[in-house]
């Protein structure tokens, strides 16, 4: 099987007949798109890369969903609705079952959300999938990392760590038993993007970002784009049951620096605390008020008693050796 043979059998897909389709998908040099008339686009690009972003024997239709879930998330962080998407892929061979079994993951999280592939590309190479999603939001609504104020409070969603405790029981470094293994696996493999939320904070939340590299690297991007600092309170951070008896660092580690969680983390007023509790009822999905946003910068953890936690860990380093 050669490449265009591969792309003709698992890639090509009958188009979606809706407002804002791809006029022209996949099968030719460019995609050409009808955005819907009056709204913004938004872009995102996302690569893993075996052995830095997932390990070797992970199953590749929950490799396929990640590729596209951890995409999706990115919308979801700007509040767009999602429209479009390339996938390019470098294999190291063209083994026709990992190809069906990819796909499988993948597009089945595609046609839960209404995405579209339009086009994309294929190699031989080291695994590595690279994806470029776009989708859409009203002039004005899209959730920034900018706009947040000292003394908004600072949200996340769902729960943290898991997959990250997934990961450091792969590397030896905690072991989990059989059940809570399953559920940080699921954590770390299946991410849910959190798309329904990203287009319910437009318009009540005024900063937003999703959670990749570890809740305190990644909310220090918000504290740096809205020119804030941000001071969290560690027992109301949402860990996983998973982490329950675990030590301590490894708790606070795997939860506020240990990446791959996919939630929201967000920032809102005061006053719209009953309005996001209301919120979290509706969509069944629990949505945590953890800390606030402050006068300075960089972002700080305080313990029960108002102490200082000494952060050894911010976050997943896409560099470190």
């Amino acid at each position: 099987m050669n490449e265009f043979e591969l792309i003709a059998r698992y890639f090509a897909r009958p188009r979606l007949n809706r407002s804002g389709r791809a006029l022209l998908g996949v099968g030719d040099d460019c995609a050409l798109l009808a955005p819907t008339p009056g709204m913004q686009l938004a872009i995102s690009a996302d690569m893993l890369v075996e052995g830095r972003h997932f390990f070797a024997d992970v199953d590749p239709r929950r490799l396929g969903h990640k590729a596209l879930a951890v995409n999706l998330s990115d919308l979801a962080a700007m509040g767009a609705k999602p429209a479009w998407c390339t996938l390019s892929i470098a294999l190291p061979a063209i083994d026709e079952a990992w190809v069906a079994a990819f796909c499988d993951g993948f597009f089945a999280l595609a046609d839960e959300h209404e995405l579209e592939l339009i086009g994309g590309d294929t190699t031989r190479g080291p695994l590595t999938i690279a994806v470029q999603i776009a989708g859409e939001v009203p002039p004005g609504a899209a959730l920034r990392r900018d706009g947040g104020q000292a003394g908004d409070d600072v949200w996340v969603s769902g729960s943290l760590g898991a997959a990250a405790a997934a990961v450091m029981h792969r590397t030896g470094r905690l072991v989990l038993n059989d059940a809570k293994l399953a559920e940080c696996l699921d954590q770390l493999d299946l991410p849910t993007p959190r798309i329904t939320l990203g287009l319910a904070l437009r318009g009540l939340a005024t900063a937003a970002l999703d959670l990749s590299d570890g809740l305190v690297g990644d909310l220090n991007h918000i504290c740096e784009r809205s020119r804030c600092g941000a001071q969290l309170d560690w027992p109301a951070v949402p860990v996983h049951s998973a982490l329950a008896g675990l030590p301590e660092p490894l708790r606070q580690e795997a939860a506020l620096a240990g990446g791959d969680d996919y939630e929201l983390c967000f920032s809102a007023p005061a006053a719209r605390r009953d309005v996001l509790s209301t919120l979290a009822e509706s969509l069944g999905l629990p949505l945590t008020r953890i800390g606030r946003l402050v006068t300075g910068q960089g972002v700080s953890v305080c313990d029960a008693a108002g102490q200082l936690i000494p952060l050894t860990h911010s976050g997943f380093d896409h560099f470190a050796v």
